[in-house]
Order: structure tokens, then sequence, then C-alpha cells
């Protein structure tokens, strides 16, 4: 594995998986610039992560990122297929769950990134659960999201983040947010309204169990949806997005809502993603602290 030589610390990690699937090609340079820029000014270092050749990195360089950008075909990889791309040399981009394994090993504690996977709707026929759940499970990183991508099953995935012993706290939020829609009726563990004391909490809670934790962020007010509103345009990108199947399910999804939506759910992706490396990165220097 290839690490940035340059400390690490405070360090947010971001994911490439939002870049080159999450959002149109044409909009990736800006957005990557977008969440560096965010962790810096909020005094951290951005260490974006990828595969490059088989090669992890945690840190890529302008180059680096502009190769996943620029290629043809790069492959989405999770925890079960990323020993693959290594073995084969390929480029890939990373989910949360390998981003965070990653960026663990090289001593990275805070990631930010849109919203986790989590347990798909109908998965009493179809046991279709992201594999972001285990790695959070197992690694310890404070991971902050806007809770979790809305076209999943909500209810479900709050009672099993619950049943794996992942703490789920709120940033000035009382309700575990729904990635466009900012509030819900699912409960928090605690409620958060300094930075500081997150960070402080989050160091400590780490350390004390080797496990991850989840920060909830809710989507900025200016470009949040209200449940109904989501709802409704999910129908909609359903029945446009047929005969999808695994890991094409959610971006296939995305882009059908965006375009539905005449990019406001495109728009909301990105400041919301942008807001969360903002806190990211406060939480990051307040952990170092």
């Amino acid at each position: 594995m290839h690490l940035l030589n340059r400390a690490l610390r405070p360090a947010v990690a971001l994911e490439t998986t939002i870049l080159v699937h999450g959002v149109p090609r044409p909009d990736a340079p800006s957005l990557a610039e977008r969440l560096a820029g965010a962790v810096r000014e909020a005094g951290a270092f951005p260490a974006t992560v990828g595969v490059i050749a088989g090669r992890p990195t945690v840190g890529l360089t302008d180059d680096e990122l502009r190769q996943l950008l620029d290629a043809v075909h790069v492959e989405k990889v999770n925890a079960s297929n990323l020993g693959v791309v290594i073995h084969r040399r390929a480029h890939g981009v990373t989910t949360v769950s390998t981003t965070i394994e990653l960026a663990a090993l090289a001593g990275v504690r805070v990631m930010a990134t849109g919203g986790i996977g989590g347990v798909h709707r109908g998965f009493a026929s179809t046991l279709d659960i992201s594999a972001d759940l285990g790695a959070i499970a197992r690694t310890p990183m404070a991971v902050v999201t806007s809770g979790v991508k809305s076209l999943l099953d909500l209810r479900a995935t709050r009672e099993l983040l619950e049943t794996l012993g992942i703490p789920v706290v709120g940033y000035r939020t009382d309700s575990f947010p729904a990635f466009y829609v900012r509030d819900t009726d699912l409960t928090l563990d605690a409620r958060f309204d300094d930075p500081t004391d997150l960070g402080a909490y989050a160091a400590a809670e780490l350390a004390r169990t080797g496990r991850g934790i989840i920060i909830a962020n809710p989507c900025p007010a200016e470009h949040a949806m209200s449940a109904e509103a989501w709802e409704a345009l999910l129908v909609l990108a359903q029945g446009e997005a047929t005969g999808v199947r695994g890991r094409d399910v959610t971006p296939a999804l995305l882009a059908q809502v965006h375009r539905l939506s005449g990019g406001a759910t495109l728009r909301a992706n990105i400041s919301l993603a942008e807001s969360n490396a903002a806190l990211a990165g406060g939480v990051a220097r307040a952990m170092v602290r």
C-alpha cells in the first residue's frame, strides 16, 4: 500500500466512489476540489483514497486522481473484491468500507462521506446489506455522514447499527437523517453541538472500543427534501431503473433521481458531502488536540 509521504494527522479520509459513480463525470474534478478544500479550511489534511494500478493509496495526488477520473471503466471496490482489484493491478474507487479499511492502516481516524450504505428494502426476501456496516463495526473510524442513503430501509439499518454496537451520534440534530431528508422519527444515541466536544468524545470512544462510530450531520436545509417528496421521486426512479442488480443498483437509481429532479438532488448531494467534509475536518483537528 502506498501512503502519501506527509503528516496524515489531523487527516480526513475521502472516498472516490462518489467522484466516479456518484456524480456525472464532468462534475467530479470540481467536487474533489470542494471536498478537499472544505477539509483544509477546517484545519485538517484531505487524504483521498483509491487504488491505482493495483496499489491502494491513501492520499491520492492530483495526477493519480486524474487517472481514475479519465479511465473508461473503474471498478467499484468494497471489502469483498478489494483483493481481486489489487491482484489484477487494476484501478479501483473505494466505497465507505474500503476507504476506512485502508485509511485506518495509515493512521487516519476520521472519514467524510455523503451517505453510508445499509439494509436494502425487501431484505426479507433478498438479504442485501451493505459491507459498510460490517466495516464500521470492526474499524476504529469516525464516519461523518448525512445518515443512510434514502433509497434504503432506514429503520432496519438503524436497528442493525444498534445490534452491531455502533454508536450513532448527531451533530446539531436529534434524529437520524436520511440523506436528502433532514429529519426522521429515528433516534440517536446522543447529540453534540460543539465540534471540539464531539472530537474529544470520538477519540475516547475509538480508543475504548476499537470499533467505529457514526456522526450524523443532516443535509443543509436549503437543499433538503421532505420525506413525501423524496418517496414520490424514488417511485418514479425505480420505474426507470429496471433490470439493475447488485452493486449497480444504488448508482443507477441515483442517476435516475438526479435526472428526474432536474439536478436538484445532485446539488443536494454535493452540498451535503461538502458539509460533511468540513465537519470531519473540525472533528479530526479536535481529536488531535
